[in-house]
């Protein structure tokens, strides 16, 4: 999901630097994020895993490791698109930030090889690493403005989504695979490489210099201009859909690892190739958005990536260990990755569209500030429901959250005639 998780400056054509799409410097920024996006998918299943398997962690632990890898992100997304919007080379300090993740993420499988890889220390690295990822972000999506023609913003995100399903599909099935015959904290190592890669693929990346560049309102930076955007951002229909999926969504997330082992008595293996089958979705989602939103538009096409997403709970509250409960696993992933590519990408590249110039990072902060509060709400809500009573209570409750947040949005589309907000953010 955070990926679903995983932030604008509009555009103008005379300040791109392709004159057509997918052009040189799109597909060494698309590379860039899709070698980054498979180390992350690989520690997304090992990290938990260490935590549960190594540590010995609790479901109440659980819920803080998650709350650690989304409020550092979150808190430091506003500021540092304030700060990302006044620079002309956003391209270095992203670099610098991709190295200094390989550094943090590297340091659990040594501290595990030391012997003093424990709880409090596993929580900090997350916690930093997250805290990194808010600067990452920032720097992101404006050098995406730049390379892309506006037109082709939607495109351009469903392309990028869609390598995050191939990750998806690719990273826990090979960090599954991997466990079999390594300890987590050594598969882990694998994260901390990709950053590494990501960062070389990075130098390739060519944006405008500042001489070439259209003269730009200069960000007032202030905090009526963060609380006026807020304000905006909140009264569009595709942003209140993202988030209030982001809540049920979010109650899983502390405890789908602890589900899959304790009530499908599923090992590293079986989870890591389950979850890679189910990202086929987001693949699916993310190659076929361009067309499907060329004829339907936006507004629809949002509302089927909803329905999509309202489905992927179905089953798995009910799932039993065996058959059942790997289909139950592929229909939550499955549903889940392409209802949730579908609507992040028409989501991302309205708002990209929408932004005016000068605030293209703090407008997908706060789109990303809006979903990371739903995923925490959900995410503390999981972890007490499941402490207080069972795991299946947990994810009955996050499957009957799901239409009740979410139907109202598509009615609210329908009777609308399937319209969503594309006005200029301000």
């Amino acid at each position: 999901m955070w990926t679903i998780l995983a932030a604008t400056v509009t555009t103008r054509p005379e300040e791109n630097v392709a004159e057509g799409f997918p052009d040189r410097g799109f597909k060494a920024y698309w590379s860039a994020i899709g070698v980054s996006q498979f180390g992350t998918a690989v520690s997304m299943v090992t990290i938990p895993m260490v935590a549960v398997l190594t540590i010995g962690a609790t479901p109440g632990q659980m819920t803080w490791l998650v709350v650690m890898e989304l409020a550092p992100a979150m808190l430091a997304g506003v500021p540092a698109a304030a700060w990302a919007d006044t620079l002309h080379r956003r391209l270095p300090p992203l670099i610098g930030c991709n190295v200094v993740q390989a550094l943090v993420v590297g340091a659990i499988p040594l501290l595990w090889w030391l012997g003093s890889l424990n709880y409090p220390a596993l929580l900090a690295l997350v916690g930093v690493s997250s805290l990194v990822r808010g600067l990452q972000s920032a720097l992101s999506s404006p050098i995406l403005v730049q390379i892309v023609p506006r037109e082709h913003l939607v495109d351009a995100n469903g392309k990028t989504n869609a390598t995050r399903g191939v990750a998806d599909i690719g990273g826990p099935a090979a960090g599954g695979m991997l466990m079999a015959v390594l300890a987590a904290p050594l598969v882990v190592l694998a994260d901390a490489l990709s950053f590494l890669l990501s960062a070389a693929l990075l130098t390739r990346v060519r944006t405008p210099p500042p001489s070439e560049r259209a003269p730009r309102e200069r960000s007032r930076g202030t905090l009526g201009e963060v609380v006026r955007l807020a304000r905006a951002l909140g009264r569009r229909s595709g942003v209140q859909a993202l988030a209030t999926l982001c809540v049920a969504q979010g109650i899983m997330q502390p405890i789908l690892v602890l589900f899959l082992v304790r009530e499908l008595g599923l090992g590293p293996a079986p989870i890591g190739l389950l979850l890679g089958l189910g990202a086929v979705g987001g693949v699916g989602g993310g190659l076929l958005l361009g067309r499907v939103i060329g004829r339907h538009g936006p507004g629809r096409t949002l509302a089927l990536g909803t329905a999509v997403s309202m489905c992927s709970l179905l089953a798995l509250p009910f799932s039993a260990p065996g058959v059942s409960g790997a289909a139950a696993v592929v229909l939550f992933e499955l549903a889940g990755s392409l209802g949730g590519t579908v609507m992040a990408a028409t989501v991302y590249g309205t708002l990209q569209s929408a932004a005016k110039d000068g605030e293209v990072a703090k407008v997908m902060a706060l789109a990303g500030t809006f979903l990371q509060v739903g995923g925490l709400v959900g995410s503390f809500a999981g972890g007490a429901l499941a402490t207080a009573f069972g795991l299946r209570a947990a994810a009955g409750t996050a499957a009957a959250l799901m239409p009740l947040l979410l139907l109202p949005q598509l009615v609210r589309w329908y009777t609308a005639r399937w319209r969503i907000d594309t006005a200029t953010i301000g």
